[in-house]
């Protein structure tokens, strides 16, 4: 089968638990604006991967937002992709039908592409065009409420076997991040 990419086969799926998961963002006080904290964990979880790009992601019925963010150069701006792609870098907001995150939430499991163009549903996505996203790797982020509050994701502008140790540290950073945001809410952080 031969790829065209102006036949765009990505269908955003759809995401019945969107109102619930917002309003427990809204319950956790996550998901609206940069965290520190956030940032230092994508930071954290690019270097275990050795990705150029980590991401604490958190989605509503529209958009989603890189509450944490790590990028190559540091630089971030918190504009929509547009601007992004202008600018080269990776912004804190993406529209809900950009990327490969709101597929992890859909499945509530981890998604691995190692290279995104052997997928024709997934080579068709504006990030590989606009940001040059080429592999992409991402976990749930399931509380403890059984909602998917969001992911946690790298990606890297080249094709990447990220192999069975990447899924298990990407699932795992998953789980370390979940307690986190528990014991913040527990008031023990």
């Amino acid at each position: 089968m031969t790829y065209n990419p102006t036949d765009r086969m990505l269908v955003t799926p759809v995401d019945r638990e969107a109102p619930e998961r917002v309003r427990r963002l809204r319950q956790l006080g996550i998901g609206e604006r940069p965290d520190a904290g956030f940032d230092d964990f994508a930071r954290r979880l690019a270097e275990a991967t050795s990705a150029p790009y980590g991401m604490v992601n958190f989605i509503d019925e529209n958009r989603q937002f890189f509450a944490g963010l790590h990028t190559p150069s540091g630089s971030h701006v918190g504009t929509d992709l547009t601007k992004v792609a202008a600018a080269g870098v990776i912004g804190r907001i993406l529209a809900r039908d950009h990327g490969y995150c709101p597929h992890v939430v859909a499945r509530r499991k981890a998604l691995v592409l190692e290279d995104v163009c052997d997928y024709p549903r997934f080579a068709g996505n504006p990030v590989v065009d606009e940001i040059g996203i080429r592999s992409y790797m991402g976990a749930p982020l399931i509380d403890r409420t059984g909602i998917v509050i969001g992911t946690i994701c790298v990606a890297d502008i080249e094709p990447r076997a990220w192999g069975r140790a990447g899924l298990d540290t990407i699932k795992a950073m998953a789980a370390e991040l979940l307690e986190t945001i528990h014991r913040r809410e527990d008031g023990f952080y």
